[in-house]
């Protein structure tokens, strides 16, 4: 089960950090984003120092307000945060097909929620590939928990240079994650060329869409805020992935902007006009109530000094995806929930040809 309680919060926070070392580990990834005087070549250049710093810093404040799985998805009118998670979980297996007997790969896999909730759905045995020691160590806690641990596993590397022989797995998913690449290119090929001849790969993507403006300031902003809230390098275009999984060798044959025909925003749980006793701690009393819990948790001493610089970058991030959110919806700004995409590769052992892609965008599959 998630860690759900103040303490485990405060506990949690820095990871595999030792307590003292939090409050500089901030600092030197803030130094990283562009409200802090980095840019996005030097977040690229050291991408991965960037996304773990990232994920010890934030991973217990993910854990403590969303749960098990660290991403979005579009809902219906009805449904629960969760249960529209869950749901986009199981739509991705559905169409890769997943069954008994598959050998699947997570691609920046988290602490395993959307790894273990598919491979029961599924029961496909499925592989979650991460290169945070904190989120691995506490996803097989969570499979012992659920027990899974004979159909969930964990390999801790860099999914630009994954350890596995070609054409090793069945399908492939990446939900929220191949964000945090720093290229996009590279990052397509390195899944195209561990996937099998003729299987499918799926992956909801984080993308800007073509109302947002470089020159606009108030873009930028937005822009910036996501970038260091969520630890990016950078945010892609829709037509710069695409493009991206071409070259990777991807054929494109479906794609579509699912937030577009989303009855309920895929900001929503994060808008503060919005209140939810299911999803309260994001709410705007939610928020408050944890800000000043944190506050008193590292005057005590119980939380590590720089907790509250963490859950400050969080909520900025947060409202700044509302605004971007919001403004994309009414064809004003830029920032869309996720573009997806189902891919297919037809390459044969021999000879590279064109693998096959399934793309469909908002929180889609690749």
């Amino acid at each position: 089960m998630s860690k759900s309680g103040a303490l485990d919060l405060a506990s949690g926070v820095g990871g595999k950090l030792q307590k003292e070392q939090v409050l500089s580990t901030v600092q030197r990834y803030e130094k990283y984003h562009a409200h802090h005087g980095g840019d996005e070549e030097e977040r690229k250049a050291n991408y991965t120092d960037m996304v773990n710093k990232y994920y010890d810093l934030v991973t217990s404040f993910y854990e403590y307000g969303w749960g098990e799985s660290f991403h979005f998805a579009a809902r219906w009118k009805g449904e629960s945060l969760r249960e529209s998670i869950k749901r986009h979980e199981h739509f991705v297996a559905l169409q890769l097909g997943l069954k008994p007997g598959q050998k699947v790969l997570d691609v920046g896999c988290g602490i395993g929620g959307p790894l273990r909730e598919i491979a029961r759905f599924s029961g496909a045995s499925i592989t979650g590939i991460n290169n945070n020691e904190y989120q691995i160590t506490r996803g097989k806690e969570l499979n012992r928990i659920a027990e899974v641990d004979e159909a969930c596993n964990y390999v801790k590397a860099d999914f630009m240079k994954m350890p596995f022989s070609d054409n090793t797995f069945d399908a492939i998913f990446a939900i929220e994650s191949t964000c945090h690449a720093p290229d996009a290119v590279d990052c397509y090929k390195e899944i195209y060329r561990v996937l099998k001849p003729g299987q499918c790969f799926a992956a909801y993507e984080w993308c800007i869409t073509d109302s947002f403006d470089p020159l606009n300031q108030e873009h930028q902003r937005i822009k910036g805020e996501v970038e260091l809230g969520n630890g990016l390098p950078g945010i892609n275009s829709m037509g710069q992935c695409l493009e991206a999984l071409k070259v990777a060798g991807f054929e494109i044959i479906w794609e579509e902007d699912v937030a577009v025909n989303s009855p309920l925003p895929w900001y929503l749980p994060l808008d503060k006009n919005q209140f939810s006793l299911a999803s309260f701690r994001v709410t705007a009393f939610g928020r408050f109530i944890t800000r000043n819990m944190v506050k008193t948790l590292e005057f005590l001493g119980l939380a590590p000094e720089g907790s509250q610089r963490v859950q400050s970058f969080l909520e900025q991030a947060a409202d700044a995806l509302v605004e971007g959110g919001r403004d994309l919806l009414t064809n004003v700004l830029f920032l869309g929930p996720k573009t997806s995409f189902l891919a297919q590769n037809l390459s044969c052992a021999t000879e590279a040809s064109q693998g096959l892609f399934y793309f469909y965008s908002c929180y889609c599959i690749a």
